[in-house]
C-alpha cells in the first residue's frame, strides 16, 4: 500500500517505521506540505488546532481514504462533531478515527508483548477494512467500535488513558479481546 503520513512527530513518524517494516511505501509530510496524489492512503497525525492548514498544503489528497490520527490537546473546532469530521471536510474522502489512543512513546515495545494490544478505532464502511490492515501492519489487533458518528467517544477516551499513565502505569498497552482469547 502506498501511504502518505501528514505529520513527522511522534505518532505519524512512528507508524511511517512501523509500515515500512511491514513492506509498504510510505511517504512522511511536514510543515511544508507536498504532494499526497500517489497516495492509496493518507493518515493525519497533526496538533488538533492545525488540522485545516496541515491539509490545505498537501495537494493530491481529495477523495482519499483517510486515517484521522489527532488529538484535542490544541483545541477544536466545535462546529465539527469530532476531529475526524473536521478532517473529512477537508479531505472528502471516506475516513477512520484511528491510532489516537496508542502511545507512541511504547511503539518499540509493541513486538515484544505476549498478546497484539489493541488499536481502538471508528471508521466509515470505505474506510474500515484499510483501518483494520494498518492496525494489524503496525502491530495491533484492531477493535471496531463502529461508524464514525462513533469518532468523538474515541477521541474522548484519550482522558480515561492519560489519567491511567498519570496515575502510575506510565505509557501502557491496552487489550480488549473476547472470552478465551487472553
Amino acid at each position: 500500500m502506498n501511504i502518505t503520513v501528514i505529520g513527522r512527530g511522534n505518532v505519524g513518524g512512528g507508524l511511517a517505521e512501523r509500515w515500512r517494516a511491514a513492506g509498504h511505501q510510505v511517504q512522511e509530510l511536514g510543515r511544508d506540505g507536498g504532494d499526497a496524489s500517489d497516495a492509496d492512503v493518507l493518515l493525519v497525525a497533526v496538533p488538533s488546532g492545525d488540522i485545516k492548514e496541515a491539509l490545505g498544503k498537501v495537494s493530491g489528497i481529495e477523495g482519499k481514504v483517510t486515517i484521522d490520527a489527532t488529538n484535542g490537546f490544541r483545541g477544536r473546532d466545535e462546529s465539527f462533531e469530532s476531529l475526524a469530521h473536521e478532517v473529512k471536510s477537508v479531505v472528502g474522502g471516506p475516513v477512520a478515527k484511528a491510532f489516537n489512543l496508542n502511545f507512541a512513546a511504547v511503539y518499540d515495545q509493541i513486538d515484544s508483548q505476549r498478546e497484539r494490544p489493541s488499536n481502538l478505532f471508528a471508521a466509515e464502511d470505505e474506510a474500515r477494512e484499510v483501518a483494520e490492515q494498518l492496525s494489524r501492519d503496525a502491530g495491533y489487533d484492531p477493535v471496531y467500535v463502529g461508524g464514525l458518528d462513533k469518532a468523538r467517544m474515541v477521541e474522548d477516551t484519550l482522558g480515561l488513558l492519560f489519567a491511567i499513565s498519570q496515575a502510575g502505569l506510565g505509557p501502557h498497552f491496552y487489550r480488549f479481546a473476547p472470552p478465551g482469547r487472553l
